[in-house]
């Protein structure tokens, strides 16, 4: 069975947030319609977030690369206004404690517990940032056996450095996923 990961569509992610995806706002109709058809098709639907408490080490303020964002509880936390969020969709929160970096919707969640309790063997995959969460959820997805698929128009990188989008597309290539 296939489920869909809908990664980190937070405001701080979008244009005017603390770590706006240049266009980040362009993936919310691509991927609206896929919420909208795994509901209509009664297939699982994960949303992932940043949840940051307001001390996290990745922040520039505690040694990390980051500006302070999507710290749990603020507005800057909260998924785009513009997102569609069923009520059968399951939240997952990560990097939620202040001394543990997690760009991957898997890496301490159970995310990989649960998709496997209810015969999930393919994960359908967009969100933000290409070229960090997504990227690292979905290589931990085919480390962890899952088949995985990118929807290439629902996905946007923050490229930190320029190429990094590019270089993260590459390198999922290469390990096997699809894109469509």
């Amino acid at each position: 069975m296939k489920a869909l990961i809908v990664v980190d569509v937070q405001n701080d992610f979008c244009p005017g947030g603390a770590l706006a995806v240049p266009e980040g706002d362009k993936i919310i109709d691509p991927i609206n319609k896929l919420i909208k058809q795994f509901e209509a098709d009664e297939l699982p639907i994960v949303f992932t977030r940043d949840w940051h408490p307001k001390n996290h080490i990745s922040f520039k303020s505690n040694g990390g690369i980051w500006p302070e964002h999507c710290v749990a509880g603020t507005v800057g936390a909260e998924f785009h206004k513009d997102i569609y969020f069923p009520s059968v969709a399951i939240l997952v929160s990560k990097a939620t404690e202040y001394d543990k970096e997690a760009y991957s919707g898997f890496q301490g969640t159970g995310l990989a517990s649960w998709l496997r309790q209810i015969d999930v063997d393919e994960v359908i995959v967009g969100g933000l940032a290409t070229d960090y969460c997504v990227k690292n959820t979905v290589l931990d997805a085919l480390k962890l056996g899952f088949k995985v698929s990118i929807v290439s128009e629902a996905i946007r990188a923050v490229n930190l450095n320029k190429n990094d989008g590019e270089l993260a597309i590459n390198e999922m290539k290469q390990k096997g996923v699809k894109f469509i």
